[in-house]
């Protein structure tokens, strides 16, 4: 990780070198000059090119050695072969930050990968900090510190949103896509390869910068788990800073394109799911998603409740929009009578004094405001919506005047819809110059302001410290651990084997013995004079039912005895050669429904916790939820409500109460279990049967792969 002491000189240079200047318009060594004398006024640019004497009419020097003046900040756009060249002259001139657009890296083979390796080497030996290779650059829009190290067609304008991202053709499409909505930034920094600095770091540096108030990031891989939980928690709870993230690489085929496109690891999508989550992150699938939120972060004062009053002059897009409220988590505000008094002294007889409020098809400015002062300082609404439809008499830039107006003296969100295109051009610009953000339809508009309260319900969490049960034993835990896997670097362990390491963290467990004959199996059967299951222990045998080797409703010594029997002949039959190791007997569980708990430990971001419904149709169904251990106990209960099972065992339709405080606390006691013994790579207990209320749950079947931990 970089020193994020030596950012400064990144965004605040007192000079600049590009290496690299070309003279060749329409080149990256070109465009970045271009976009430096155009932009910064920090200090002095130089032109670093051996064979010219003057790049766009300033004079150009054939080593960064030969400038005569200090330079903080060197742009690099060499060919990837004469990096390191450049780098030893950079530290001998004393350069403090380093920008290298050039690619031909990690990205590309392992001899870039090499290469890389050497250079990021090089520039830590040297104490400087460096951005890229493969990257965009870097741009500081601020007005007083303007400057634009990339190779950018466009200058964004300052503004309060902080941009960074892993993909540098995607940022050239964002500032674009940014000036057309009139978004502003404080950073834009594409940071390619991060050999160096890194999204970690450049959340640090952002923390504390009075100028950013919403953080927004591309990324498609995340270098420290635990390390970016740390920063983004700290920015959204404790700073109050927004962070939206667009993370690529959901499906299989995304994964696949992110590893070919940046030479990263891409994890399983539900491990950054969960870490985004807990994190305090607002997660989009979108670039229209992301600025849709960041308008209204940046703009506009964040929800204190859910409850939405919408203004319009057209009854389907009022329709539209409560039909979208529903659906995005918002309630309609019940407008008080007091309101509603006023608004009649104000409005046409054929207004709708309900919500949506309805200004009728001719509402002029004059209505528009009134409705506008009346509705929104109701006690009752905590957020606003005002929908305009372009009719002939409608005065369309001066509602767009007035509605600012009327914000700027409220506590609360106001977001519009201007529907339209052309005819609405100069009112969405006079809402926009006024900090009311607007959208095109009135969905977009209620899911942004969803997506607010969502946030700031999120940003009310204060007990985040990870759970904590009474009655674990983590010492003998950790003994049992290393006694079964001795030597090995890896070790199965079948349910037989799990209940010791169960039972040091109190999972609930069935009473059980392991049998290695069918006449052990009858005596013990025979003297528990209860029914019971019987399962087969194999490391070979990885689905026992499907495999025969589960038997239910087993009674009596003779039913033992030829269950034994019968498992053995099904192994033999379905998994010819499966070694197997012994036979389980279980007493029957009370009936219940049947739920999955797991785990898997991902060597970056640690074990990953997952709930859903279980049974033989828990691949089947995929009603999943993942957290990442260890956690709190607000996203451990989340992790349970996001699910169907859940709702469902929550006596749906009278369906029945099951127990799910002993779910909750079963689950509870996984996740630290997990988290404690580092050596514990994969866990499945599947089912986990849950009863009814009062009755708890049970461990039915389970798994477990040990690995050794590197010390």
């Amino acid at each position: 990780m970089a020193d994020v002491s030596k950012l400064d000189s990144l965004f605040y240079p007192k000079s600049i070198a590009v290496i690299g200047a070309s003279t060749k318009p329409k080149t990256c060594g070109n465009d970045i000059l271009k976009n430096l004398l155009d932009t910064f006024k920090g200090g002095p640019v130089y032109p670093i090119n051996p064979k010219a004497p003057e790049v766009l009419g300033v004079k150009a020097y054939a080593s960064i050695k030969d400038v005569p003046g200090d330079v903080d900040l060197a742009v690099i756009v060499v060919p990837s072969k004469f990096v390191l060249q450049t780098t030893e002259e950079c530290a001998e001139k004393g350069v403090k930050a380093l920008v290298c657009i050039s690619a031909g890296f990690k990205e590309v083979d392992a001899a870039g990968a090499e290469l890389e390796k050497q250079f990021v080497e090089l520039v830590h030996e040297k104490g400087m900090c460096l951005v890229g290779p493969n990257c965009l650059g870097i741009l500081n829009a601020e007005d007083d510190a303007k400057m634009n190290a990339t190779f950018a067609a466009k200058t964004p304008k300052a503004g309060s949103l902080a941009f960074i991202s892993q993909s540098g053709a995607l940022c050239t499409s964002v500032l674009d896509f940014a000036e057309e909505r009139d978004m502003g930034f404080s950073k834009f920094v594409s940071f390619g390869n991060k050999a160096d600095v890194n999204e970690i770091d450049l959340l640090n540096y952002l923390a504390d910068d009075p100028n950013t108030k919403v953080i927004a990031m591309y990324l498609e891989s995340i270098s420290s788990g635990a390390e970016f939980q740390e920063i983004a928690s700290k920015i959204f709870y404790e700073k109050k800073k927004p962070i939206l993230v667009l993370k690529s690489g959901r499906s299989a085929a995304g994964a696949k394109a992110v590893s070919s496109h940046t030479g990263s690891l891409a994890g399983n999508d539900a491990v950054y799911q969960a870490l985004l989550m807990q994190s305090g992150i607002q997660r989009v699938d979108s670039i229209a998603e992301l600025f849709d939120y960041a308008a209204l972060y940046c703009n506009q004062p964040m929800p204190r409740g859910n409850r939405l009053a919408i203004i319009t002059n057209a009854g389907g897009p009022g329709i539209m929009a409560t039909d979208a409220a529903e659906r995005y988590g918002l309630t309609l505000a019940t407008i008080a009578d007091a309101t509603k008094d006023a608004l009649r002294e104000q409005l046409p007889a054929a207004a709708s004094l309900r919500n949506p409020v309805d200004v009728i098809g001719d509402a002029k400015h004059d209505r528009y405001e009134a409705a506008c002062k009346e509705v929104f300082k109701d006690a009752g609404v905590d957020m606003g919506l005002v929908i305009l439809t372009p009719q002939s008499m409608t005065d369309i830039d001066e509602i767009g005047e007035i509605i600012p107006q009327v914000a700027k003296d409220l506590n609360i969100p106001i977001v519009a819809s201007f529907m339209g295109a052309e005819m609405v051009t100069k009112g969405v610009q006079n809402l926009r110059d006024g900090g009311v953000p607007n959208y095109s339809f009135p969905e977009d508009a209620v899911r942004a302001l969803g997506a607010a309260y969502a946030l700031s319900e999120q940003a009310k969490l204060t007990d985040r410290d990870p759970v904590s049960v009474e009655g674990t034993d983590k010492a003998k835990c950790a003994q049992i651990i290393a006694e079964k896997l001795g030597d090995a670097d890896s070790k199965y362990l079948a349910q037989a084997e799990c209940r010791e390491i169960f039972a040091c963290y109190g999972l609930p467990l069935l009473k059980s013995a392991v049998v290695t004959t069918a006449e052990d199996a009858a005596k013990t059967v025979g003297e528990w004079d209860t029914t019971v299951v019987m399962k087969v222990m194999s490391a070979d045998v990885k689905h026992k039912f499907d495999a025969g080797g589960v038997l239910l409703n087993i009674k009596g010594a003779e039913g033992a005895k030829a269950g034994f029997e019968q498992i053995y002949a099904n192994i033999a039959k379905n998994v010819p050669g499966a070694k197997i190791d012994s036979i389980l007997i279980e007493e029957m569980a009370p009936k219940g429904t049947e739920v999955i708990l797991g785990c898997n430990r991902d060597p970056k971001f640690g074990p990953l916790v997952m709930f859903g419904m279980g049974g033989t149709t828990a691949e089947l169904m995929k009603d999943v939820q993942f957290r990442l251990a260890p956690t709190s106990k607000y996203f451990l209960h989340s992790m349970l409500e996001n699910t169907k099972v859940y709702k469902l065992m929550n006596n749906y339709r009278g369906l029945g109460q099951h127990d799910l405080a002993a779910l909750e606390d079963a689950l509870t006691r996984l996740s630290i279990l997990v988290a404690e013994n580092p050596e514990i790579a994969e866990l499945d207990i599947n089912p986990l049967i849950v009863h009814a209320e009062g009755l708890g749950c049970s461990v039915a079947d389970s798994r477990i792969v040990l690995k050794k931990v590197a010390k």
